[in-house]
């Protein structure tokens, strides 16, 4: 893959803290924030200054770095008490998104084997660290098996943003295009400005446009009707979370996609990294949706666009049923037309 079609970062480490790009300024303005304690990164997850499940993982693996480092330098033998707090807060954050809590997890597993009396920055830090690269690793991979599902020079639309912006780097969605293009095999790509936060818009618009990949922008309502008009043959999003069955979580908006795709023959792929699968959710009818504040729906740039007194509903994700899905691409393999048993082939 060359360099100008994988340029963007939006989390890192510096010795600093955790160095966000805030993604609710793009793109009209490009600004970095260096977050030094664990409820700036919780607070930032919350807002959306850093969003995209896998993203959202590795900030957390960053903050359980400065938790730690606050909570050792503070009592030194008593620091897993005091840290247990700031990982429930970080965990909080937000609800739907797997990665959070997966990489939690691993982080806790970390804690769990270390002395008390041990100063865990060094072994915390270097488990973010493997998060983040196996991130990007496995976006390579998923990247290059989902191409190999695109035959010709193909249009294609996605919603929402699944590229360096949500990801550790490269991206799950995005990286897939990213590379099919590179490879001659996407002719053109349509992106759903996403409403209400407009991450397609603000978010993947600019992710193309920086990498010189022609780009398409829509209004949601639009995409039916583009679908109808053949110029679209495959669908491509990301996941928040997977149930065990293929049922998928993600974006609001996405269910309708994958009803039209389906009404119109046109091909839906999922990208996602395996730690996007909850394994202990047989379908997606128990997948948590994040209710967001509908001040979000109610208003545009911080002014109104509804009379006063309208309500609001907001949930932030939809779920699409498994046997909307053509495939669901992760980097252990790809699972085509989703079941139970076919997803299986995943755990090995």
């Amino acid at each position: 893959m060359s360099a100008e079609h994988d340029r963007i970062r939006a989390v890192a480490w510096t010795e600093a803290g955790v160095r966000l790009l805030d993604q609710r300024r793009l793109p009209q303005e490009e600004i970095y924030w260096t977050l030094t304690c664990s409820s700036e990164v919780a607070q930032a997850i919350t807002k959306m200054v850093v969003r995209g499940a896998p993203a959202i993982g590795i900030a957390a693996a960053y903050g359980v770095v400065l938790a730690a480092r606050t909570c050792f330098s503070g009592t030194g033998s008593g620091w897993k008490r005091l840290l247990e707090a700031d990982l429930c807060n970080l965990e909080a954050a937000r609800p739907t998104a797997i990665n959070l809590a997966w990489a939690l997890t691993r982080m806790r597993a970390i804690v769990h084997d270390l002395p008390d009396h041990h100063d865990p920055e060094i072994a915390l830090l270097a488990e973010a660290r493997r998060i983040h690269k196996e991130d990007i690793a496995a976006n390579r991979r998923m990247g290059e098996l989902g191409t190999a599902l695109i035959e010709g020079a193909a249009g294609v639309l996605t919603h929402c943003n699944t590229g360096s912006l949500a990801t550790g780097g490269f991206g799950t969605a995005l990286g897939v295009i990213r590379h099919a293009y590179s490879k001659g095999r996407i002719a053109k790509v349509f992106a759903d400005e996403t409403r209400p936060w407009l991450q397609g818009a603000r978010l993947t618009a600019w992710e193309l446009v920086q990498d010189g990949i022609p780009v398409v922008l829509i209004a949601d309502s639009a995409a039916p009707y583009l679908l109808r008009q053949g110029e679209v043959q495959w669908v491509i999003i990301g996941a928040d979370r997977i149930a065990a069955n293929g049922d998928t979580a993600n974006k609001i908006g996405s269910y309708g996609l994958a009803v039209a795709a389906r009404y119109h023959g046109v091909h839906f792929m999922v990208v996602a990294p395996t730690s996007t699968i909850d394994w202990h959710l047989s379908d997606g009818t128990s997948i948590p949706i994040e209710q967001r504040p509908p001040e979000e729906v109610l208003t545009l740039g911080g002014k109104a666009i509804a009379a006063a007194g309208a309500e609001a509903y907001n949930p932030a994700f939809d779920v699409i049923p498994a046997h909307f899905i053509d495939a669901i691409v992760t980097e252990r393999g790809v699972v085509c037309q989703p079941t139970h048993e076919r997803m299986k082939v995943l755990l090995g």
